[in-house]
């Protein structure tokens, strides 16, 4: 028996390892999530980083080649990638992650979009008819997010489905969790006015009751004019607003302008895991943007 174990021991050791999922997404949310589910299983490359505006991406040549080595892209879809998103596709000449190959996976599907119809003249701003696209804003996408990423990886890798369901349980339960603590920190904060800067928060707000009354933008992607800051100047003092909600990838310099001349503060905050060195995991980010809100509204105005 033992000259029949030996042998076999050997072949195990020197058979190579199940060669990993390469995953590339668009921004480092659905990047987190999915090497949550993945675990050892996927190879995760996330092409924006979390302190840039993924609106506005430098399709740089490492990007094609990370797209041409990919078995899924993962994008966020509603337009968001529009500007660089289909010539990385085009150009890395990988028919394997091509919209509508299982190799490609637009996360928008899965999500009921906010802001539907918006119109869709470029003379209005970088608006989006589709829908809003920063719903990973609300941890119930996120949700949805992980389950359809679970999936998808198990038709890939049918081998791991049993370890990606189990690691889909595992985030959910610690989702579930988390969003206890969440809701409990904004509850006292339901129906308070807020500006922000890009309407990036609109599901954010939908979910946690707050009520968007201005932006410190003119028009989605059209940077602040003077004008402009003086009617939210006169709306943060007609309202008596406390906060001004901002990416940290964006000049903070009109909005500091509005805070200078009101009693409001502005929460500088990442809008995207990565925004900041302590923000590594899709509930670091929640974690970041409640206790910033929570802590403005409780400081004496």
């Amino acid at each position: 028996m033992r000259t029949l174990v030996l042998p076999f021991a050997l072949a195990l050791a020197a058979a190579p390892a199940a060669a990993k999922l390469n995953v590339v997404t668009t921004t480092q949310d659905p990047a987190a999530i999915t090497r949550a589910i993945g675990g050892e299983r996927v190879e995760v490359t996330a092409l924006c980083k979390g302190f840039q505006d993924p609106h506005y991406l430098d399709a740089k040549p490492s990007f094609m080649l990370a797209v041409n080595r990919a078995d899924l892209v993962i994008a966020i879809g509603l337009d968001l990638e529009v500007g660089w998103l289909p010539p990385l596709l085009h150009g890395a000449r990988n028919p394997r992650v091509l919209p509508g190959s299982p190799g490609y996976l637009d996360l928008s599907t899965l999500v009921k979009p906010l802001e539907v119809g918006n119109s869709a003249d470029r003379a209005q701003g970088d608006v989006h008819p589709m829908g809003n696209p920063h719903y990973w804003l609300d941890p119930e996408n996120g949700r949805l997010m992980a389950r359809g990423i679970a999936a998808r990886l198990g038709e890939l890798d049918p081998a791991g489905k049993a370890s990606f369901s189990a690691n889909l349980a595992a985030f959910e339960a610690a989702l579930d969790e988390k969003e206890v603590a969440w809701a409990k920190a904004l509850a006292p904060l339901a129906g308070q006015p807020v500006v922000t800067f890009h309407r990036s928060w609109a599901y954010l707000a939908a979910r946690y009751r707050l009520d968007v009354v201005a932006y410190v933008e003119p028009k989605p992607g059209i940077q602040p004019t003077a004008q402009h800051t003086v009617e939210v100047i006169k709306t943060v003092r007609t309202r008596n607003i406390r906060v001004i909600l901002m990416e940290n990838f964006y000049d903070r310099r009109a909005p500091d302008q509005v805070a200078s001349h009101t009693s409001a503060k502005v929460v500088f905050v990442p809008a995207m895991v990565g925004g900041t060195d302590k923000v590594n995991s899709y509930f670091d980010l929640f974690d970041a943007v409640v206790s910033g809100i929570s802590a403005a509204f409780g400081s004496p105005p």
